[in-house]
């Protein structure tokens, strides 16, 4: 397994961070078109490929829409869409085939907006985060990443679920497990909620390599935060590239 400081920060997080900060200090307002490709790219001092997978999750999470003819906008908000079932993604997709869950990075870091704004996280605090490979039948059927709230908020809101992501952080089966799947194992009468959302997008470059697949690869992107009473306890996202086992989806309004 793989661990770092909070202080560090994957490279398209850091990428993601700088033009979140510069949508906040009014360079692109809500509501703005950002500039091309390749401009973007010049003004950052970044590769276009690098700029790309940014862009992709800023996308993903709402903070950017994408209109023929006009290009990437800056949201107004992030939209609402849901769907859930809480169960873990290993033991919904595959149709009974046994998917095995392979750690990729098992550390602790600062919020992005993402988690800043699903786990109300503060902008210093410390958050769990685990990005697991989900196999079936060899196939790499799905990319997760999962975060978990800072340990003061899962104290008061769920510390059995606390204590149960201390007890498997440095043993093995840490990395055969997914977060879900260790809050569903210490969630027995404690009453949970979730809302999920459901896009289309595509796997990137980064997460290409992942899941072995090209970078233009057609994927469903499921997000996810599960909460113990009114508090976000887990935060989630799901890559589900195309060729993968099937998610059985249920729908509600």
């Amino acid at each position: 397994m793989v661990s770092s400081s909070a202080q560090q920060r994957r490279p398209v997080v850091v990428l993601y961070e700088r033009i979140v900060d510069a949508i906040h200090a009014g360079t692109y307002p809500p509501g703005s078109t950002l500039p091309s490709e390749p401009r973007l790219a010049t003004e950052l001092g970044v590769s276009r490929p690098a700029l790309r997978e940014a862009l992709l999750l800023l996308q993903e999470d709402g903070l950017l829409s994408v209109r023929r003819g006009v290009g990437r906008t800056v949201a107004d908000r992030p939209p609402r869409r849901g769907f859930e079932h809480i169960q873990p993604l290993e033991e919904l997709i595959g149709a009974g085939v046994p998917v095995r869950v392979r750690a990729l990075l098992r550390t602790v870091e600062e919020p992005t907006d993402f988690t800043a704004q699903h786990l109300l996280a503060a902008s210093r605090a410390r958050l769990r985060f685990w990005e697991s490979l989900l196999a079936a039948d060899g196939t790499a059927a799905a990319l997760s990443q999962e975060w978990a709230a800072a340990e003061d908020v899962l104290e008061a809101a769920h510390p059995a679920f606390a204590r149960a992501l201390n007890a498997v952080a440095d043993r093995p089966e840490a990395g055969r497990t997914s977060m879900l799947a260790v809050l569903a194992g210490a969630s027995r009468g404690v009453p949970l909620s979730a809302h999920s959302g459901v896009t289309a997008t595509l796997v990137g470059q980064r997460r290409g390599e992942q899941l072995g697949r090209p970078a233009d690869t057609p994927a469903v992107l499921v997000t996810q935060v599960v909460r113990a009473g009114d508090t976000p306890v887990l935060a989630a996202k799901h890559m589900l590239p195309t060729g993968a086992a099937a998610l059985p989806v249920l729908q509600s309004n």
